[in-house]
C-alpha cells in the first residue's frame, strides 16, 4: 500500500460538518466546523446547503495545509436512500440522484456522498464511497411483521457506530466479527439496539421516530391506542406530534433537557424524578436487550455498549445489572464516527474488502 496514500471522511450534521485527513490509522487531521442557525436557515433545502459545506472543507483542508492530490479515498457519511446491505459502496449516478433528489428523506447527511464524489472528480486519483449508513437492513424477514399488512417494520439505527464497535470488539479478542452472535447498544439521542448474528444485523429497533427505548430526545415506543387518540383530538398538529415522538421526547419531555450528563447531574443532586427517569430509561434498554437476545435464540457472545451516553458508568451498572446473565457486557463509550468513515476506507484501501454498487 502507498503509505503517502490519504482518506478524507466527511460527515455533514444539522449544525456541523466534520472532517478528517487519516494516513493508515493515524489522524493527522481533525476538524469539527460548526454552522450558526442563521447560516443553516439561509438556505430552503438541505441539498442547496451543498457549495456552502463544500467550500468550507476546502478551505479548511487548504489552511491546514493539506495535500488534496494525496487523497485517494473520500467517504462521506451515508444519507437517506433506499434499504441496503452494509458495507462499503461507491457513490454512483443512481445514489447521486437518490441524495439530491432526498426521495427517501431529507438529512444532512444526504450531502456528505455528494460532497465526497464531487471532489474526488476534481482529484486526479480519488474515489468516492460512503459507508454503512443508517438505512443500512439486514433483517430477516420474520422480523418486518408489525401486527397489521398496512405497517412494516424498518431497519434505520446508528449501523455505522454498531457496525465499528463491533469489528473493534472481534479484533480485541482475537475473533472475526462474522463469526461472533453480539448485541450493540447505541446509547446517544436516539437509542437502537441491534442482534448481529455473524456479521449481520437481523433486527433492530427503528430508532429515527419509531421504537424501542425512549432516549434522550425520543419517546420511543409509545401506547398505540392512547396516540391514535392524541392525534385525533383536534389539539396537536400532525408536526407538533412528531416532534413529541422524535425531539421532544423522553429525557426532553421529562426533565426539559436532552442531556444525560446533566439530567444524571440533577439525580445525583436529589432530584428524585431525575433518578427515576433515568432507571426508567435503562430498564427500557435492558428489556430491549432482552428481546434481542431471543432473537439469537440466548447463543450471545457479547453485549457491547457505546455511544456518548455510554460514558456514565452509573447508566451503565444499571442496564447491566439487569442483563449480565445473558452475557458478558463491554463498554465502549462515546462514539467516533470520523474513525469508523476512515476505517472502512482504509479497508478499501488495503484490499480488505471490495466496494459494493448501489443499485
Amino acid at each position: 500500500m502507498d503509505t503517502v496514500a490519504r482518506i478524507l471522511a466527511i460527515n455533514p450534521g444539522s449544525t456541523s460538518t466534520k472532517i478528517a485527513v487519516y494516513e493508515g490509522e493515524m489522524p493527522v487531521f481533525l476538524k469539527n466546523i460548526k454552522h450558526s442557525q442563521e447560516q443553516i436557515a439561509a438556505f430552503d433545502k438541505i441539498t442547496d446547503q451543498f457549495s456552502f459545506r463544500k467550500n468550507l472543507i476546502l478551505q479548511q483542508l487548504k489552511e491546514a495545509e493539506i495535500d488534496l492530490d494525496s487523497i485517494r479515498i473520500i467517504v462521506g457519511r451515508g444519507g437517506l436512500m433506499k434499504p441496503i446491505e452494509s458495507g462499503v459502496y461507491l457513490v454512483n449516478a443512481k445514489m447521486l440522484k437518490d441524495l439530491r433528489s432526498c426521495i427517501y428523506g431529507s438529512h444532512a447527511s444526504n450531502l456528505g456522498g455528494l460532497i465526497a464524489d464531487d471532489i474526488a472528480k476534481s482529484l486526479p486519483s480519488a474515489n468516492a464511497y460512503i459507508a454503512n449508513p443508517v438505512v443500512v437492513d439486514e433483517m430477516e424477514d420474520i422480523a418486518r411483521f408489525t401486527g397489521h399488512p398496512k405497517f412494516k417494520r424498518k431497519s434505520i439505527f446508528h449501523a455505522l457506530n454498531q457496525k465499528a464497535v463491533a469489528r473493534q470488539h472481534a479484533k480485541s479478542i482475537m475473533r472475526v466479527y462474522e463469526d461472533l452472535n453480539l448485541i450493540v447498544v447505541h446509547l446517544g439521542g436516539g437509542i437502537t439496539i441491534g442482534a448481529h448474528r455473524k456479521g449481520r444485523v437481523i433486527d433492530v429497533n427503528q430508532g429515527l421516530d419509531g421504537e424501542g427505548p425512549f432516549s434522550p430526545e425520543r419517546s420511543g415506543t409509545l401506547p398505540v391506542g392512547e396516540l391514535v387518540r392524541l392525534c385525533f383530538s383536534g389539539k396537536y398538529t400532525e408536526k407538533e406530534v412528531m416532534n413529541m415522538i422524535v425531539s421532544q421526547g423522553g429525557l426532553v419531555a421529562y426533565l426539559n433537557t436532552n442531556s444525560a450528563y446533566d439530567a444524571e447531574a440533577l439525580a445525583f443532586e436529589g432530584n428524585e424524578t431525575a433518578s427515576l427517569v433515568l432507571q426508567a430509561m435503562a430498564y427500557q434498554v435492558a428489556k430491549e436487550i432482552g428481546a434481542m437476545s431471543t432473537v439469537l435464540r440466548g447463543e450471545v457472545d457479547g453485549i457491547l455498549i457505546t455511544g456518548g451516553v455510554a460514558n456514565s458508568k452509573w447508566f451503565v451498572n444499571l442496564i447491566a445489572e439487569r442483563v449480565h446473565k445473558i452475557a458478558p457486557t463491554h463498554i465502549y463509550p462515546g462514539e467516533d464516527e470520523m474513525r469508523a468513515l476512515a476505517f472502512n476506507g482504509l479497508r478499501i484501501l488495503k484490499g480488505e474488502t471490495e466496494a459494493k454498487e448501489y443499485r
